[in-house]
């Protein structure tokens, strides 16, 4: 319990580190995306069966949400920080999308 923590902590606090100038665009462009099939899939376990997993949630002020970006989470959408284990086996760097609703007044 200690490790999840201690890297969920550390995900979020390089989440919000600046990035480098002259970075590289890794944006997907329509004209580079090759559809992928079987082995190639990213989504192995989450509601298989609909075209697309969309969740949406609304956040009160003074909440936040850490979400996964690995699909490997088992708490998906929340993070639980299983992208760390990710990253030490494969040398990945994927950590979770942070949100923040507006700050109590």
């Amino acid at each position: 319990m200690k490790f999840l923590l201690a890297s969920l902590l550390i995900s979020q606090a390089v989440a919000f580190a600046p990035m480098a100038q002259g970075s590289v665009n890794t944006a997907l462009r329509a004209e580079d995306y090759e559809p992928m099939e079987g082995e190639g899939k990213i989504n192995l376990k989450m509601d298989l069966d609909s075209k697309k997993v969309v969740n949406m949630e609304a956040l009160e002020a003074g909440d936040k949400k850490v979400y996964c970006r690995c699909w490997l989470s088992g708490t998906f959408p929340l993070c639980d920080g299983t992208h760390a284990k990710h990253n030490d086996a494969t040398g990945d760097n994927v950590g979770p999308l942070i949100v923040s609703g507006p700050k109590k007044e």
